[in-house]
């Protein structure tokens, strides 16, 4: 069953990219999970790790926290990579081989905007499940430049069942058949907003080493410029120099 317990042990999952040239994207994930495991070996908390993304993979395996598996994010999450990664976790959590499983992603805000969140997987919060909202978002084109829109979707309010409906099955067991799919889908969903923010931090990246590399081209120009006309004006002053020598 899924239930609270005493946390003695935390498995923490953090999701990285798999390549470099994306700004801040991936060492701001990796220092705010240094610090969250900081504050639990703190509290006395064991803490094991689950890598996504080889850039995590390949930092962690240098360090002393233990990694239980590792998984490469890929630039399209689907659905098989997301259950892989959820059934284990489910199944590690119900055999009691850990207390509590948290996940350090980076919540896609906009294109130039992201914010690298931990959040609680298991156990699962009610209250959590029924107040939270969603954010539907939609890549367009204006004016010739990439756009994101989003739209908020309120919580969805709890549902009166009829004190006369039968259940064909009993409502644990539809229970226990919907909460993997419930889990499945968020781990999903985090993987999509990792990705989506990986990719929105190499688009900021790759348009700030444009715009410096074009400043650089403006500024070594202009410094070949004033060279070469310096180099005219002494080579103008000497004949100029040398006409007036020869005409005395």
């Amino acid at each position: 069953r899924i239930k609270d317990r005493e946390v003695k042990k935390v498995t923490l999952v953090v999701m990285s990219g798999d390549r470099g040239l994306c700004g801040g994207y991936n060492s701001f994930i990796i220092k705010k999970s240094e610090a969250r495991i900081k504050e639990l070996t703190e509290q006395g908390i064991e803490v094991e790790l689950v890598t996504v993304g080889k850039k995590c993979v390949g930092y962690f395996a240098k360090r002393d926290t233990p990694v239980l598996k590792a998984f490469d994010m890929g630039q399209a999450p689907t659905a098989d990579e997301a259950s892989k990664i959820s059934d284990m976790l489910l199944a590690s959590y119900l055999a009691g081989e850990t207390d509590c499983v948290e996940i350090m992603y980076t919540q896609f805000v906009s294109l130039i905007a992201s914010n690298p969140s931990v959040r609680t997987m298991l156990p699962l919060s009610p209250s959590g499940i029924e107040a939270e909202g969603d954010e539907v978002f939609q890549l367009t084109t204006k004016d010739g430049q990439f756009s994101v829109e989003s739209e908020s979707k309120p919580p969805a309010e709890a549902a009166d069942f009829p004190k006369d409906m039968i259940f064909e099955q009993d409502p644990l067991q539809i229970l226990n058949a919907i909460l993997p799919l419930y889990i499945n889908g968020q781990m999903l969903r985090m993987l999509q907003e990792s990705v989506a923010s990986e990719l929105a931090a190499r688009m900021q990246a790759m348009q700030a080493a444009s715009d410096n590399a074009k400043t650089l081209k403006t500024d070594l120009s202009r410094e070949y410029n004033r060279a070469r006309q310096a180099a005219v004006t002494q080579q103008i002053m000497e004949i100029v120099a040398g006409a007036s020598a020869a005409t005395e």
